[in-house]
């Protein structure tokens, strides 16, 4: 388990300060498979997950859900056939937060079989 999947979110604010470049760089070498990707000028973590069907990518839908309930911070849930697009950001401050970070990586932890 990365110290990134033990950490734990904090309250975020409309005035919390988004993560740095320098911050976004180091961060993100600790959630190798996750994307920085920007939409509608938001910087935004992605990754895609892959299942052998809809039923398992469904299962994992759910339990990301779960864990977004868990910690309060939702992200964007795409489930398809055979895959499931998880996108974090932190609404309040329209880009990326160390939070997001987090839940990447809590992410990862559940099981995709």
């Amino acid at each position: 388990m990365t110290e990134l999947a033990k950490g734990q979110c904090e309250a975020c604010r409309a005035d919390a300060p988004k993560v740095t470049d320098d911050e976004l760089a180091a961060l993100i070498k600790e959630i190798p498979d996750w994307a920085a990707v920007s939409e509608d000028g938001i910087l935004m973590l992605r990754r895609e997950y892959s299942f052998s069907n809809f039923k398992k990518a469904m299962a994992f839908s759910n339990l990301v859900g779960n864990l977004a309930e868990e910690y309060g911070h939702h992200p964007a849930i795409l489930t398809e056939w055979g895959k499931v697009t998880v996108t974090w950001w932190t609404h309040k401050i329209r880009g990326l937060h160390k939070n997001d970070f987090i839940m990447a990586a809590k992410t990862d932890l559940i099981p995709t079989s």
